[in-house]
């Protein structure tokens, strides 16, 4: 089966950012070279309306100049066009060929680290986009040709080609003092305000809570005093660049009088002619703009490159090692192999030797107390997480290697904290896919909530998300089982799925268990609450990240603890099912 390596995959993806961005930087280039002459057309025409028209007072003269300027001109826009058309198709390309590849590994991020990484990704990748449709992208394309305004200068008069040179290089000095006493503070003030806008978005997830326990204020002064910190940085890098930005503006306007001044002397001393003189304060003008804007342009090329340098690191470090051929949908054995994990910089591993078996049709109930590891290992049965060693196999193959859209259709999952998607209860059931009528219907009537989704305002259209119905506790659930079994996977993860449930839900969900197994899944139960586990055929129970008892359910006993949580214990005698003590 064809693997893509983890650092093979991300230096492919890597390169032909690079490939995109560089070759139609050279395009981009070559055509600056020809726009940069062309832009010559406005000073020479002047240069020869003074020099040859006036003084020659002949109008076919102007007439000419006229047409070949009105040629030059148009010319000019039209490259002009094609070359903001190029920065477009590569800011097209770069975002076609890393949009999904960045998700992915923003995705694979966030599992770990939060979401905020896979927003700030994808801002990442839009800001670089924008960045190269925008204006800042072609300042060094045209300070890299100001020598064709320099040597036309040069050729009018040497005077005029110096004080441009030296006007040039005043500028160069003044644009790197001002990226060295601006970017490192600049730095700091944009990675204040991730942190403080990532600190407020994860908040805002929790707005009920933080409306009901009135922790707002306290909220508002700590995000206050993170803004006030980040606009302190802002500010002080903000007044630095201003004030070099306006020095840098004036030097420009004063070099300008200075050239104007240079040809003046000349033209007294007849040295020029009076249309050098113009001609040569709009060369030199338009020599130095790209250097005025240098400022502002490099800041922006180093804000693109800090972002380029978060998407690539990105890419290297969590673009996982998957398969990328479809597997057909199997029916074998579930292979748990001496699976152990140990979180990411963790020498001390969650789960630790972990190894059984299940075949299709057998339901296993997993029970343990807290922090025993156990929605640790749904997760890792359902390849979220990378073993640290040993490994999960459904029908031979590694869950975790498995190509991703044949295993979804294959697993059915319910974590521990369910969460619904923006969209209708169609698409959530659907797994926000192209929704087939006949296999939503089946699912829900499998998940036993036809009838609930029926009862909503909108049935299967009734939309969720922000501004959308408000499901309960218990319906996010149910909907949430219905999802897992759309399709008729294969092999089913419930972490907690009855956390929500009254009496009425718990008894629908022991019936889509027992549905599953006559369907010939393999479903893994984990539950805090003894009464799902009556439908279990075995029961693993978890200790310490490792397994203390594995077997049939009537081979184990149970106690329950004051809070109903499952601590599931060895005992002699007759076999007991796991049951409620008595307070």
């Amino acid at each position: 089966m064809k693997r893509t390596t983890k650092s093979g995959q991300a230096a492919n993806l890597i390169h032909a950012g690079r490939k995109a961005f560089f070759t139609g930087l050279i395009y981009a280039g070559a055509l600056s070279a020809i726009i940069n002459m062309l832009q010559l057309t406005v000073p020479l025409f002047m240069l020869q309306v003074h020099d040859r028209v006036v003084n020659s007072q002949s109008l076919d003269t102007l007439v000419m100049l006229i047409v070949v300027a009105a040629v030059g001109l148009i010319l000019y826009g039209v490259l002009d066009f094609i070359r903001a058309l190029t920065f477009q198709v590569m800011g097209s390309i770069l975002l076609r060929k890393l949009n999904l590849p960045v998700l992915q590994a923003a995705v694979s991020a966030s599992v770990g680290r939060g979401a905020t990484h896979a927003a700030q990704a994808m801002r990442d990748l839009n800001d670089i986009r924008n960045f190269i449709t925008g204006n800042a992208i072609s300042v060094p394309l045209e300070a890299f040709w100001s020598p064709i305004f320099l040597a036309v200068l040069f050729a009018l008069h040497p005077l005029y080609g110096f004080v441009a040179l030296i006007s040039a290089i005043i500028l160069v000095v003044l644009s790197l003092l001002s990226d060295f006493l601006t970017r490192r503070a600049l730095k700091r003030a944009n990675e204040s305000a991730i942190d403080s806008l990532s600190e407020i978005g994860g908040s805002l997830r929790h707005a009920e809570a933080i409306e009901a326990m009135g922790m707002l204020p306290a909220l508002a002064r700590r995000w206050r005093g993170a803004q006030l910190h980040t606009l302190d940085l802002l500010d002080s890098a903000t007044r630095r660049g201003r004030a070099l930005s306006s020095l840098t503006r004036t030097c420009r306007y004063g070099m300008q009088i200075v050239v104007l001044s240079v040809g003046a002397t000349l033209v007294i001393k007849q040295e020029v002619s009076a249309g050098s003189m113009v001609a040569s304060s709009i060369i030199m003008g338009r020599m130095l703009l790209p250097f005025d804007t240098m400022v502002d342009g490099w800041r922006q090329w180093v804000m693109a490159g800090t972002a380029w340098k978060r998407v690539r690191d990105l890419l290297e470090n969590q673009t996982p090692q998957r398969d990328t051929v479809p597997t057909p949908r199997t029916e074998g054995d579930l292979v748990v192999d001496r699976l152990v994990y140990a979180p990411g910089g963790s020498d001390v591993p969650v789960l630790k030797g972990l190894s059984f078996t299940l075949s299709p049709g057998e339901v296993l109930g997993i029970v343990g107390p807290s922090a025993a590891g156990k929605s640790t290992l749904a997760r890792l049965l359902v390849g979220v997480l990378k073993p640290t060693s040993g490994g999960v196999y459904l029908d031979g193959h590694n869950v975790f290697l498995w190509e991703r859209a044949s295993f979804g259709e294959m697993v059915g999952y319910v974590p521990q904290a369910v969460s619904l998607l923006d969209g209708t209860i169609r698409d959530n059931i659907a797994r926000m896919g192209k929704a087939d009528p006949r296999m939503v219907l089946e699912a829900a009537r499998f998940a036993n909530v036809h009838d609930m989704i029926g009862r909503l305002p909108g049935g299967y259209d009734t939309t969720l998300g922000d501004g959308g119905y408000m499901l309960s506790g218990g319906q996010r659930q149910r909907i949430a089982l219905a999802r897992a079994l759309y399709g008729r996977p294969r092999f089913i993860v419930l972490d907690e799925p009855n956390a929500n449930l009254d009496t009425e839900g718990e008894r629908a969900l022991m019936r889509a268990i027992d549905a599953m197994r006559a369907d010939g899944a393999i479903v893994i139960l984990i539950a805090h609450r003894p009464s799902i586990m009556q439908i279990a055929d075995k029961l693993l129970v978890l200790q310490d990240g490792r397994i203390s008892q594995f077997g049939p359910r009537t081979s184990i006993a149970g106690i329950i603890d004051p809070d109903e949580k499952a601590v599931a214990q060895t005992r002699s005698g007759p076999a007991l099912s796991v049951q409620r003590s008595a307070k």
